[in-house]
């Protein structure tokens, strides 16, 4: 039986992810709690991709899934209410997908739990210490775009 440590910084993606998975599972009990059972965190990172609207071609890329896997998506959000499709001012055959009114409420409560979260963060280790990991954070992805493929990524 082996004795060695681990290699240093081998733990460091785990407990990233290990933080994230933390503050979404946190997010969602708390959405469920406020009526929104069905929010996924694949929901969120497709409200973001949606922005001020998207097609369904254009979201399933900016996603990293196919067409059909972003209108899977989209079905089920448009039938809880949280997007609809309307017309494409610029092509007549293709529809734009953007959120409903009730997709902006629970997106802007999600938002509001989020800070709550992160004071929650900073009350338990010190405002200096989350400021400083979010700097940190944001130093080391500077030279990143926003990405909003994970649900493809990690299926990769």
């Amino acid at each position: 039986m082996s004795s060695a440590l681990p290699p240093q910084g081998s733990d460091l993606p785990l407990l990233l992810l290990l933080g994230f998975r933390a503050l979404v599972d946190d997010l969602h009990a708390e959405l469920a709690a406020a009526g929104h059972p069905d929010i996924r965190t694949l929901h969120g990172i497709t409200f973001k991709a949606i922005g001020d609207g998207i097609t369904a071609s254009a979201l399933g890329r900016r996603l990293g899934v196919s067409k059909q896997a972003a209108g899977k998506t989209i079905e089920g959000l448009e039938r809880d209410g949280y997007v609809e499709r309307v017309p494409d001012p610029e092509d007549a055959r293709s529809k734009i997908i953007r959120l409903t009114a009730r997709g902006r409420e629970v997106q802007q409560l999600a938002f509001r739990i989020m800070g709550a979260q992160r004071a929650r963060w900073a009350e338990r280790l010190g405002e200096d210490q989350v400021a400083a990991l979010e700097g940190a954070l944001r130093a080391i992805t500077a030279d990143q775009e926003m990405r909003f493929d994970i649900p493809g990524w990690f299926n990769a």
